[in-house]
C-alpha cells in the first residue's frame, strides 16, 4: 500500500461572524455571510438554518431553547441597522418586534421574559412577553465592548453590568426568573421552590479591578460573579451577596484579552479562554483537582513575597490548533489561503456540557474536551466520552521487527517506556480532545 503521495486539498475557509451558546449550552447559534443556523451542542447536529440575501448579521442570541432569537445587524452590508435589536420568531420565520436606539448596540443578554441591551454608557432593560415593555435604564462607565451578564436559572434575579467608575461592577436585581414550563407528561419530581431571601441586603457595587473591565460572567444561579480586566492576567471570582472576593486566578504573566469565563453547571470549576488560543480550567473547590501554585507559595505567610508567588494557576489547559494543523495529510507543504483570518483559528467560545467542555472557534472548529484523568472528580471527567473522532491526522508509527539477539532487551525497554507514558498521561495537565468536527459551512451548512 502506497502512502507516500496522499494529499488533501483545503476547502475554502469558513467565515463566522459570531457564535453564541444558549443559557444552558443545549444549543448554539452561528451567523455567517449566508445567514444564521441553530445547532444542537452535543451530539453536534444542525437543527435549522435561515438564509438571507439582503445583508449580514453581527450576532444571533438564542433565548434558552425557545424559537425566540435576538438579531443584530453587522458586517460590511448589515441586514439591519446597527442601532436596532430585532426580535425574531424562528418558528414563524418572521420578525415580531424591533427595538431602536440612538446609538450602536454594544451587546445583549437575555433570559425568560427579560432582555438587557448594552449601549456605550448605559444599559436598558426590557420585559418581553406578548409585548415588549421598557422597564429600567442604568448608567455605566464607557463600555465599548458592550459587556453585561444575566443569571438565567429558575428564580435567579441578578444582572451584572459595568459601574459608573472604571473597573467597578453594578449588581442589579430584577424580578425572579420564572422556571421553564415542563413539556410532555408531568415530571416525577416536584419542581424546585424559590430560594429563601438573603439574610442581609445584597451589595450593589463591587470594585473589581483598577483597569477597564473586559469580561463579566455569572452562573445560572447568580450566586457568583467572574470578572477580568484589560490587563488579561487575572480572573476574580466574587460572592454576589456579600461582595467578597472568593478566589483570584492567574491566566498568565503576559498581557492578553480574555474573551470569556464559563462556570461549570455545578459551579465547581470555571473555564477561561483568551486571544492566546488556550482554554484554561480552574477549580473552585478544595476537594478534587487542585490548581497549580508556585513552590514558594507556602512561604507567603512568613515572608513579604510579591503577590505573584501566591497566585493560583489553572490545573488543566488545551491549546486550540490553527487551521493549518488540520491539513497535515499532504506530503508537500500546503500554502494557507491568503484570505483566511489567522485570528479566527484561535478566537473561540467555550461552554460546559455536564463535565466536559465544548469549544467553538470562529474558523468553524468544534472541539469536545474532557478533563485530564488526574484532574477528574470521580467518573465525571470521562462521562459521555468516546474515542476521539474526526481528529486531525497524526503520523502513524510502524512497529519495528525485533531480532532474536536483542528481543529481551527491547521488550524490557518497551515495558519501561510504556510505564513512563502511562505515568505521563496520568500526570498530564492537558484537556483531552475527545472529538473534533466542523460546523458553520455556508456552502452546505454542514
Amino acid at each position: 500500500m502506497n502512502l507516500a503521495r496522499h494529499s488533501i486539498t483545503p476547502t475554502s475557509p469558513v467565515q463566522i461572524f459570531d457564535t453564541q451558546f444558549d443559557a444552558d449550552c443545549h444549543i448554539f447559534t452561528t451567523s455567517t455571510p449566508a445567514g444564521f443556523a441553530v445547532y444542537q451542542t452535543w451530539p453536534l447536529k444542525l437543527l435549522r438554518k435561515r438564509e438571507f440575501t439582503g445583508g449580514t448579521l453581527a450576532a444571533v442570541m438564542p433565548c434558552h431553547m425557545s424559537s425566540l432569537l435576538f438579531l443584530l445587524g453587522g458586517g460590511r452590508s448589515p441586514l439591519y441597522p446597527p442601532n436596532k435589536v430585532i426580535l425574531w420568531d424562528d418558528a414563524a420565520g418572521a420578525e415580531v418586534a424591533e427595538l431602536e436606539f440612538r446609538e450602536r448596540v454594544g451587546g445583549i443578554a437575555c433570559r425568560r421574559g427579560w432582555l438587557a441591551v448594552a449601549l456605550r454608557r448605559r444599559v436598558v432593560v426590557f420585559e418581553v412577553h406578548d409585548t415588549v415593555v421598557r422597564k429600567a435604564e442604568y448608567d455605566t462607565c464607557d463600555n465599548p465592548r458592550g459587556i453585561l451578564a444575566m443569571a438565567t436559572g429558575a428564580y435567579a434575579t441578578l444582572l451584572a453590568i459595568p459601574g459608573r467608575q472604571m473597573g467597578h461592577v453594578q449588581l442589579v436585581h430584577l424580578p425572579p426568573c420564572r422556571p421553564p414550563v415542563p413539556l410532555g407528561p408531568p415530571p416525577s419530581v416536584l419542581p424546585s421552590k424559590p430560594p429563601p431571601p438573603p439574610s442581609k441586603h445584597p451589595v450593589s457595587i463591587i470594585a473589581a479591578h483598577e483597569s477597564p473591565l473586559t469580561t463579566l460572567s455569572v452562573p445560572p444561579s447568580g450566586r457568583l460573579l467572574a470578572t477580568a480586566s484589560s490587563r488579561g492576567t487575572l480572573v476574580r471570582i466574587w460572592d454576589t451577596i456579600t461582595g467578597k472576593l472568593l478566589r483570584e486566578f492567574r491566566r498568565g504573566s503576559d498581557k492578553a484579552e480574555i474573551y470569556g469565563v464559563a462556570f461549570r453547571p455545578d459551579e465547581k470549576e470555571v473555564g477561561v479562554w483568551s486571544d492566546k488560543g488556550t482554554v484554561h480550567v480552574f477549580s473552585l473547590v478544595s476537594s478534587g483537582a487542585s490548581n497549580r501554585q508556585s513552590s514558594l507559595s507556602p512561604l507567603a505567610p512568613f515572608l513579604p513575597l510579591p503577590k505573584y508567588f501566591d497566585s493560583e494557576w489553572s490545573y488543566a489547559q488545551y491549546r486550540i490548533p490553527t487551521q493549518a494543523a488540520h491539513l497535515s495529510l499532504s506530503s508537500t507543504s500546503s500554502v494557507r489561503s491568503s484570505n483566511t483570518d489567522l485570528a479566527a483559528d484561535e478566537k473561540c467560545v467555550v461552554g460546559w456540557i455536564k463535565y466536559q467542555l465544548i469549544a467553538l472557534t470562529y474558523s468553524g472548529g468544534w472541539y469536545r474536551l474532557s478533563l485530564p484523568i488526574k484532574g477528574s472528580q470521580g467518573p465525571h471527567a470521562s462521562a459521555g466520552s468516546s474515542p476521539m473522532t474526526g481528529s486531525p491526522p497524526k503520523a502513524s508509527s510502524v512497529p519495528r521487527q525485533r531480532t532474536s539477539s536483542v528481543s529481551s532487551v527491547i521488550s524490557l525497554s518497551d515495558k519501561g517506556k510504556g510505564k513512563e507514558r502511562d505515568k505521563d498521561r496520568r500526570d498530564s495537565r492537558d484537556l483531552i480532545l475527545q472529538e473534533y468536527r466542523k460546523y458553520g459551512r455556508w456552502d452546505g451548512w454542514a
